[in-house]
């Protein structure tokens, strides 16, 4: 193997050690000092290279992949500023928990401090947000030396998938040359041939992940207390990948219905769409059929009783509705983390359980088959000692929630009443699966929570709730749709768009289509939702910041069709670009005062109909 100089073999050697690891697509922005990477990563035949010119939008590129994937992503890029704009990225991927392997190239050590250009102090830059750090030695002729840069490849793209799940940083120092260029002697042809160079059949280290359970007495006292409870709850948050992969839904639905216990699914969770769901209870509304999955519960949550024991799986819920009658219930509750992390901001949980959560499942579900004599294949009707009416209510109360939805939101009403939560009800509802669909923060992926009902078919529907940012949106649906054949719907507010503008190269340069749903109400409008509304000056122009833009300019910009659409003419108009190729940019227009005066009536009228519909019930 020749082998030009030093800086290159460490490229390869680190490139190839990935991949045998099994990393398969690394997002690459431009610049010198990290040469040797990119020409190593661009040249192996196993890697994926999608190039990014905005190292900020790389990132957020790369944890949409892997976020669709649950696999890591890495991202390259020069030293100084540039490692910088991955930080924003590397945040949500820590608190969202996505697995992201990052390399920054570095100038070499006695550099630093010395007012070299572009050089910063990029040791532990990301701080306390990374699973795992380490600085590569430099490019070395040592076989120790490589052995243990092979073994730190390979621990790095280990850590990443650990527990928790989440980005690894790997600083990089190369010193010049940085190209492929020959440098007699500086790689001995004999060293070549060593097995430190040459590396081993696979991976130079092989990792093998445990899993998190809880003990048989754990598991039999958690049964204990959700069996003999009146009022069993499960509520399921926003997941990560790895709570994606191994939560069964159709093994949560099971528990649920063996426990009568709703499960209130964030649209985030995994639960709230798919095969487990029954399409003619949950979907449809059908009144003699009870649901196990429950959609509406931001909407009329408070006017139901409290639970007297929860089971919580994923991150915090989306719903504040909920948050707070969670706050608020005098009942134990259990919350499953497999970090045996607290994420719980009300701190009113009980106990934490240190499990993965479809380990719990499963081990719920074997000590009731145990418990019944090893027969799980029969009835799973609620059990004798749930109260008779906890099921009822919740079906009540969703059954009311839709029928409102579905007159507030029919196309008459909707051409002199429009609602941006109709939006968000048209996109889950028709569009055809499977599919990938992408909610940005602010007021979409709460108007998300509250309109998307539940649905018997394969949506995956992801967003950045881990920080909760509105930067990056667009970088990450993109990178999301990079990793599958699926279609793939982004929905966004209009400053979200604005905000992540320079991610919209990657339609072009990274082949990715999209239909992208734009909620322009000229500003955030989310803010009309907080007490500040009343204090203008400085509300207009210091927090709604009305900005004017024309988005049909920006569409052409960058080559994407665009689209005016009004809420009555929405959905047609959807299903038609969900099925074309291309990119289409579906720009929905809104005044976000209006649309919020609207949304508080629309409130009002569901706590109405489903209090009183819960009273006729109860006589």
């Amino acid at each position: 193997m020749s082998i030009p100089n030093r800086a290159t073999l460490w490229g390869r050697i680190i490139a190839d050690e990935l991949a045998e690891s099994g990393l398969e697509a690394v997002c690459i922005a431009p610049g010198s000092r990290s040469t040797p990477l990119t020409v190593a990563f661009t040249e192996h035949p196993d890697i994926e290279i999608y190039s990014h010119l905005d190292e900020r939008s790389a990132g957020y590129f790369a944890l949409g992949r892997a976020r669709r994937t649950g696999e890591p992503t890495a991202l390259i890029c020069t030293s100084g500023t540039a490692a910088a704009n991955f930080h924003p990225a590397v945040m949500e991927a820590d608190q969202a928990r996505v697995p992201l392997l990052v390399l920054t190239a570095d100038r070499p050590p006695e550099l630093r401090d010395s007012g070299a250009n572009q050089t910063v102090d990029q040791v532990k830059l990301y701080g306390d947000e990374v699973r795992w750090y380490a600085e590569l030695p430099e490019p070395d002729t040592a076989e120790r030396t490589v052995r243990s840069l092979r073994t730190t490849a390979v621990r790095a793209f280990s850590e990443t998938t650990g527990v928790p799940p989440g980005p690894v940083h790997l600083n990089c120092p190369f010193r010049k040359p940085l190209e492929p260029i020959d440098v007699p002697d500086d790689v001995p042809e004999a060293f070549a041939e060593t097995a430190a160079v040459q590396g081993r059949d696979g991976p130079f280290v092989e990792p093998t992940a445990g899993t998190r359970t809880l003990s048989e007495a754990a598991i039999r006292s958690l049964r204990r207390a959700l069996e003999t409870a009146d009022r069993p709850l499960i509520v399921a948050g926003p997941a990560d990948p790895a709570t994606l992969r191994t939560l069964d839904p159709a093994a949560a639905t099971e528990l649920a219905e063996r426990l009568g216990a709703p499960i209130l699914a964030d649209p985030l969770s995994g639960l709230r769409f798919g095969s487990h769901v029954d399409a003619a209870g949950a979907a449809h509304g059908n009144s003699d059929q009870q649901r196990s999955i429950y959609g509406g519960y931001d909407a009329y949550i408070s006017a139901l009783p409290s639970p007297d024991v929860v089971l919580r799986f994923g991150a915090s819920p989306t719903s504040k509705s909920l948050r707070h009658w969670l706050r608020d219930a005098d009942a134990r509750q259990f919350l499953v983390d497999p970090a045996g992390a607290w994420r719980e901001a009300t701190f009113t949980a009980t106990d934490l359980l240190a499990a993965e959560a479809g380990a719990v499942v499963t081990g719920l579900l074997e000590a009731l088959a145990t418990e019944d004599g090893g027969d799980r294949s029969g009835d799973v009707n609620p059990r004798a000692t749930t109260d008779g009416d906890w099921r009822r209510r919740f079906d009540a109360a969703e059954r009311e929630h839709w029928r409102i939805c579905d007159d507030a939101f029919a196309a008459k009403a909707l051409d002199s009443d429009p609602l941006e939560g109709a939006i968000l009800s048209s996109v889950f509802s028709s569009v055809p699966v499977p599919a990938t669909v992408f909610v940005s923060n602010s007021m979409p992926i709460r108007d998300a929570d509250r309109f998307g009902r539940p649905r018997d078919g394969a949506l995956t529907v992801l967003g950045n709730r881990g920080a909760s940012g509105i930067d990056g949106i667009t970088s990450t649906a993109l990178g999301a749709g990079s990793a599958t054949d699926e279609p793939l719907v982004l929905v966004t507010g209009d400053l979200a768009f604005y905000h992540d503008s320079n991610g919209l190269l990657a339609v072009d340069r990274c082949d990715v289509d999209a239909t992208i749903v734009l909620l322009d109400n000229d500003g955030g409008g989310i803010f009309h939702k907080l007490p500040i509304e009343s204090v203008d000056p400085p509300f207009t122009d210091q927090f709604k910041t009305p900005h004017g833009l024309e988005f049909d300019d920006l569409a052409a910009f960058y080559d994407l069709e665009f689209e005016t659409v009004t809420p009555a003419a929405f959905e047609p108009t959807f299903r038609r670009s969900v099925d074309r190729p291309g990119t289409q940019v579906l720009a929905v227009e809104f005044d976000a005062e209006a649309n919020h005066r609207r949304r508080e009536r629309l409130e009002e009228r569901l706590r109405d109909a489903i209090g009183a519909d819960l009273d006729d019930d109860s006589q």
